[in-house]
């Protein structure tokens, strides 16, 4: 699964289906889902403007931490027309000269799954995907469940040894 950090408290409202669309500074080919990784750098500038998210800000919600994997969404297009100075008509939180990455489907995660961001589209680690898969509304009763780790007969296990002792 892939992954992109963005700021607080813009990540919030795109992990709550506030926010649609990301303008971003590059574009991509890629479609699909994308985890989205509340960066610990928060936007300053956030308060000011009409576009202000934090109305319904709540600092205790998981979806507003910092420095995890708090949901994830479907990319579902990627609009350029800004990008190249075209108007267009990609709603409120569309930027001029950016690239749009329109989003859509946001399924917050029951809790932050913390991970090491990267600049851009990023690849999870297999270890994170698998916490974020566990962490989805509804996904983690579909999981397999682990089975109990088996334990050689105890013919075939090895007696623990004191590392100053031989063994007999």
């Amino acid at each position: 699964m892939r992954a992109l950090s963005v700021r607080q408290p813009w990540a919030w409202a795109v992990a709550r289906g506030h926010q649609d669309v990301l303008s971003l500074a590059t574009n991509t080919g890629y479609r699909g889902p994308v985890a989205i990784y509340g960066s610990l750098r928060a936007d300053q500038g956030s308060c000011d403007g009409p576009r202000a998210p934090v109305a319904d800000w709540d600092s205790a919600d998981p979806a507003a931490s910092a420095g995890g994997i708090i949901a994830v969404v479907s990319l579902v297009d990627v609009c350029a027309a800004a990008a190249s100075g075209r108007p267009c008509r990609c709603g409120e939180w569309a930027s001029a000269g950016r690239y749009h990455w329109r989003v859509g489907q946001p399924q917050p995660l029951k809790w932050p799954v913390m991970a090491l961001s990267h600049p851009g589209l990023w690849e999870l680690t297999p270890v994170v995907a698998a916490g974020v898969a566990r962490l989805l509304p509804g996904e983690a009763a579909a999981l397999p469940r682990r089975s109990p780790v088996s334990r050689p007969p105890a013919r075939h296990r090895r007696r623990a040894v004191h590392p100053l002792k031989r063994p007999n």
